[in-house]
């Protein structure tokens, strides 16, 4: 295996791993705790190439649903199932477009992770709303209540620390992916 794909494997793992990781570091609130796992999914999104931020994400949910318990509500198919899984779902297309975004304003790194991390936390709560509105069998407002407003102030920090973090990063990231 050639130099270049060992360093798209350990950088998808490493990210794969800080998602899950992340949802370790939580503030308790119901129905779902707020977790770093969202931040390091934009962290993948605005750091990656596209197809580098899906795959991080997407082993984060396979790793998940095999059993290990890495999600906030623990592992598996149920975990996956449950009034929370919109939201790991909607991190698939979350980072695939948010990458997107990055690369097609990456000329301007802050102005391309102010727009991919905005887009990104849109497209999760898009899915994971109606989907806990759903498996929870509350009303469209008793949704929001529940499962967006509680977390607008911690999503917006996390939108900044993207924000700051993501140039630093992001050259060095490209860098070991030139070499």
């Amino acid at each position: 295996m050639e130099r270049n794909q060992i360093t798209k494997l350990v950088l998808i793992s490493l990210f794969a791993a800080l998602i899950a990781a992340g949802a370790f570091i939580k503030i308790p609130l119901i129905p779902a705790p707020m977790t770093l796992q969202t931040l390091f999914a934009l962290l993948a999104a605005s750091c990656l190439p596209p197809m580098m931020a899906l795959s991080s994400v997407v082993v984060y949910l396979f790793l998940g649903l095999i059993g290990l318990p890495i999600f906030t509500t623990g592992g598996g198919l149920a975990a996956m199932l449950g009034p929370t899984g919109g939201y790991l779902i909607g991190m698939i297309p979350a980072v695939l477009i948010g990458a997107v975004i990055m690369n097609a304003f990456q000329a301007k790194p802050r102005l391309a992770a102010a727009l991919s991390s905005i887009a990104a936390t849109v497209i999760v709560y898009l899915i994971g709303l109606p989907w806990l509105g759903v498996k929870m069998e509350l009303s469209f407002v008793a949704a929001l209540t529940a499962g967006l407003l509680p977390f607008l102030l911690g999503d917006t920090i996390k939108i900044i620390v993207a924000i700051v973090v993501t140039p630093a990063i992001r050259p060095r990231i490209s860098g070991l992916l030139r070499q």
